[in-house]
């Protein structure tokens, strides 16, 4: 739940360096943040390995332009409704982070909206352009000769 969320998260807070605080650990607000160091966690970050891996990790709000026009997949494993019994409680790491004072969540939320509106015209068009070509794919009349070449390169 939010609130146990919450509560975790201030006990995290609470842990600083006690001669001087500006020496960390440092308590960041950004989910894309947050999930950075949790699976900074989970890495031997302290090897030339874990070091390379966790170089080549990207942790975004949102998607951002270059991403956005790439082909997402899902991981069934992570999938809420497969990991989570019905009953559980859970919580957003939006809405954590927007309790400890991250300032983005408006403006994240209107970009993704732009984008799932851009994202759903471009869909249409395809999924238009891909039936249109099927159409033409079966209007089309092959030659025999034709269709044996065609049959040899392996495309029939």
């Amino acid at each position: 739940s939010l609130y146990r969320a919450k509560l975790k998260y201030a006990n995290f807070k609470r842990k600083k360096t006690n001669s001087n605080p500006r020496h960390g650990p440092f308590h960041q607000r950004a989910p894309s943040k947050i999930v950075w160091r949790t699976i900074r966690g989970m890495v031997p970050h302290k090897t030339a390995r874990g070091a390379a891996a966790l170089d080549r990790l990207k942790c975004f709000e949102g998607i951002p332009h270059p991403f956005d026009r790439k082909k997402r997949m899902v991981i069934p494993a992570a999938l809420k409704v497969l990991r989570l019994r019905a009953e559980r409680k859970f919580c957003k790491l939006g809405d954590l982070s927007n309790l400890f004072g991250w300032k983005h969540a408006a403006l994240i939320t209107r970009l993704e909206d732009q984008r799932k509106v851009k994202s759903a015209a471009f869909h249409k068009k395809k999924v238009a352009v891909t039936r249109a070509r099927a159409e033409s794919v079966k209007k089309v009349k092959v030659s025999a000769e034709d269709q044996k070449i065609l049959e040899n390169a392996g495309f029939a």
